[in-house]
């Protein structure tokens, strides 16, 4: 049961407004897109439940810790109702209203979004960012409401970056080159994979707290995998001691605003052997290649289709494992992915001014082959009117990276 005293939810203010990663005219900008797909569509309400899609729209990343959050857009309110642990934080960082649900009584959050949308005879939602539990009660909460897709026409809208992201964009990948470089200088037998990860991932907070200190500082991290952990793209960082002649895999992540930006690289500790840097050349040449392909009007499966076609014609093709890029924008590694700009064989899309993409070729060689090891570079390119351009700074290749 709720009382005055121990509402469902309330307008909570605590502090003054924090300034917000973009000015106020990018987020209406941002919230005109989507409220135009909304009236094509129908759709009177709009349940944002994704942190990429809530931060994207509000300015507010949520830290969920097993409660819900969501952003409701109408044509005439943006809400974010978060959870009452956060106390102040959601009204200081959103650039909307918000509502604050209480822990009093269950279902209180579903009460909140309900005082926004309620009466919505046509809902949009996330299906893929909501739960079964979530949708049986949105549907208790909004009554026989109908529920609508609305996550394909957000992350449309989300790929075309405006130039206040790409010069975000841009200083993360600035502080990625730096976070490189503090790993690199810390490098040497001995050392374990941990002492090098904390090196880079200390040396770009500090970078963020410099270069955008009205910014949060959360989430930046390092990977420095070495050995047989370079097989996989995301394998975590271990306390394995690095060996001379050890094939090393760089993976800095600074994420400034919610934005993420990164680099990697391969490094050897010591001279490769001739299998190894045979198969570390010719994934450079695989990503120089890649580079080259990124331009306005080229589409997704063409550039996937002739990097596949040149490794084939060098017998590497089986030891590709995933795709050669993607977009960037708001994502982590445990939230957001804009899945229609990849560079995979399924993805049709072309690229456009504004996009902003990765070319990151890796090669896998098993234990107990040739060269065994993960052999990955990774470069951020702004995709402009009449090419490409490549914003990481970084070096790549053998005549940079043996260490």
């Amino acid at each position: 049961m709720t009382s005055p005293s121990r509402p469902a939810f309330l307008p909570l203010r605590n502090g003054p407004k924090a300034p917000p990663p973009f000015a106020p005219e990018e987020y209406a900008a941002r919230l005109a897109g989507l409220r135009a797909h909304m009236a094509e569509a129908g759709v009177e309400a709009a349940l944002l439940t994704s942190m990429h899609c809530v931060a994207y729209y509000t300015g507010f990343l949520y830290c969920s810790f097993g409660r819900s959050y969501a952003a409701v857009v109408t044509q005439d309110r943006c809400v974010v109702v978060a959870a009452l642990i956060d106390h102040g934080q959601p009204f200081r960082r959103a650039v909307c209203e918000t509502l604050t649900y209480t822990d009093w009584a269950r279902g209180n959050f579903w009460r909140a979004v309900a005082s926004v949308a309620g009466g919505a005879r046509r809902v949009g939602v996330e299906r893929d960012a909501l739960t079964l539990a979530q949708a049986d009660a949105l549907g208790e909460a909004l009554g026989a409401a109908e529920t609508v897709d609305v996550a394909a026409a957000a992350m449309r809208q989300r790929m075309i970056k405006s130039p206040a992201e790409i010069a975000l964009i841009r200083t993360g990948a600035a502080i990625a080159d730096i976070g490189g470089a503090a790993c690199k200088a810390e490098i040497r037998p001995g050392v374990r994979e941990i002492d090098v990860a904390m090196a880079g991932r200390d040396a770009m907070e500090r970078a963020i707290a410099e270069r955008l200190p009205d910014s949060e500082l959360r989430d930046s991290w390092v990977w420095l995998q070495s050995g047989p952990n370079t097989d996989g793209a995301h394998n975590p960082v271990t306390t394995r001691r690095l060996e001379p002649g050890d094939i090393l895999s760089l993976n800095c992540f600074p994420m400034t605003c919610g934005y993420y930006t990164a680099l990697e690289r391969t490094l050897f500790l010591g001279e490769p052997d001739a299998a190894s840097l045979k198969l570390w050349e010719a994934n450079v040449a695989t990503h120089e290649l890649g580079l080259s392909l990124i331009r306005p009007g080229a589409r997704c499966d063409a550039i996937t289709a002739e990097l596949n076609a040149f490794l084939d014609e060098r017998g590497l093709l089986g030891l590709r494992t995933f795709g050669y890029g993607h977009s960037f924008g708001v994502l982590s590694h445990y939230y957001g992915r804009e899945a229609g700009l990849e560079l995979r064989e399924d993805v049709e899309t072309t690229l456009a001014p504004g996009m902003v993409v990765s070319m990151e070729p890796m090669l896998t060689a098993p234990l107990g082959a040739p060269g065994a090891g993960g052999y990955r570079e990774h470069d951020i390119l702004v995709v402009g009117p009449d090419g490409a351009e490549n914003v990481t700074g970084f070096p790549y290749g053998p005549a940079h990276n043996i260490v």
